[in-house]
């Protein structure tokens, strides 16, 4: 058997992120006391989901499939009531478990599901997006978003244990891999600078998922997200560093109809918080260049269509993150030192994002 490595997210309800190769013959371990077994996963994992479910089944569990839209579709109101159905038609009890098998949207839906059936149940999150990997299925964010905006709707709810087995990567589309890498970047803007300077050292051996580089930039970065929510669990403070980019990432991913990876709009929206804060006094011209220069050598976006503001700032009142119409961004003081910036000016906003402008 592998021997993965293992980083404990503290708190009050503790867990483990394994991480490693080959590891899915372990998920077994991670679903202590439990008869049942839901796996929520894409339908285009249906072949993999089959696979673990059969592995399963030979180790003693009774296990139902619910097979959903892929990416944010899945992240629907209305998805989730089909797998209360499931559960509910199964018989689940409060000692059963979920297991969320996909990317961040199937992860973040899936946890939504656990933490509401009978007020709460056991998950696992077994991600296979670099997306997942990294942010969305460690934390215990979990959520649906509505017509209105992303996320809105969710309930903070820790898994029991979240397990990262690389080898799913290799079937995963290349702009998917480089899209997951902005959450990668954020984590060494906010955090470990080191993450960047490993990026910037080799950009093929970083975004080589089968390199050892690229296993220690995962790790770097999961190692940041356990620190961070371990601390402040409900994002009374530190948590929101998190969302460095994440502000005008949502504005971006809402007004294109969630057709846009998550990655390309937080990539976007991290070098608009860059010039914001250079635009305050924070962070230096050369620091705002190494945002653009990092992103784009990954071949993340770091423009938008200047004629979108409007409809940006607009969304952005709506997002979550504000606080009775006032907009907050987390904005860095120098690379490394994340801070937030409160209610800006729409002046200054329309300034910075004409730094950003196409």
């Amino acid at each position: 058997m592998n021997q993965p490595l293992t980083i404990t997210v503290g708190g009050a309800s503790p867990y483990d992120v394994l991480v490693g190769r080959n590891l899915l013959e372990q998920v077994p371990s991670l679903l202590s006391g439990a008869k049942k077994v839901l796996i929520v996963h894409p339908v285009g994992l249906a072949v993999s989901a089959e696979a673990l479910r059969d592995s399963l089944v030979e180790a003693g569990f009774e296990v139902v499939l619910a097979g959903v839209p892929d990416s944010e579709d899945a992240k629907r109101i209305e998805v989730a009531a089909f797998c209360w159905g499931i559960l509910g038609k199964s018989e689940f009890s409060r000692t059963d478990m979920i297991i969320g098998f996909g990317g961040g949207a199937i992860t973040d839906l899936a946890g939504f599901v656990a933490a509401t059936w009978l007020r709460g149940v056991g998950i696992v999150q077994i991600p296979t997006t670099l997306l997942a990997m990294v942010d969305a299925a460690i934390g215990g964010k979990t959520g649906v978003n509505t017509t209105e905006g992303k996320n809105l709707v969710g309930v903070f709810h820790s898994p029991k244990g979240v397990l990262i087995d690389l080898e799913t990567l290799n079937s995963l589309a290349r702009n998917e891999l480089i899209a997951g890498f902005a959450e990668v970047v954020k984590c060494g803007f906010i955090s470990d600078t080191r993450i960047l300077d490993l990026i910037e050292s080799d950009i093929a051996q970083a975004t080589d998922q089968g390199s050892d580089l690229f296993l220690d930039l995962v790790t770097r970065a999961i190692r940041v997200k356990a620190g961070v929510v371990a601390e402040d669990f409900t994002e009374q403070g530190l948590r929101e560093t998190l969302n460095y980019g994440h502000t005008l990432g949502h504005a971006i991913e809402l007004a294109e109809r969630y057709k846009w990876r998550h990655g390309a709009a937080v990539s976007i929206g991290m070098v608009f918080a860059a010039e914001l804060a250079h635009l305050n006094g924070r962070l230096s011209s050369g620091a705002v260049q190494r945002h653009r220069d990092i992103l784009s050598s990954l071949g993340l976006p770091t423009t938008y269509p200047a004629d979108k503001w409007p409809q940006l700032l607009a969304n952005m009142r709506i997002d979550k993150k504000a606080r009775a119409g006032n907009l907050r961004f987390i904005v860095l003081d120098e690379i490394g030192k994340p801070t937030i910036m409160h209610s800006p000016t729409d002046e200054i906003l329309f300034t910075a994002f004409q730094e950003i402008a196409q």
